[in-house]
């Protein structure tokens, strides 16, 4: 299960966390998916949106 908006295909971005005595661990950060039911091609499809598409208005909700 890829963590990837169907729309505009935003993915984990990988970073550190860095603590004040300058430790490094290795993290990822995800983005905000939902899955959300939308019209697609006449059709009803459930798909996997981040929130900043579903805000922006890319995806028609029935």
């Amino acid at each position: 299960m890829a963590k990837v908006c169907d729309i505009c295909g935003k993915k984990p971005v990988v970073g550190y966390n860095v603590s004040h005595a300058h430790n490094k661990t290795k993290k990822r950060w995800y983005p905000n998916l939902q899955k959300v039911r939308c019209l697609q091609d006449g059709q009803m499809k459930k798909i996997r949106v981040c929130t900043s598409c579903i805000k922006s208005g890319r995806i028609v909700k029935p």
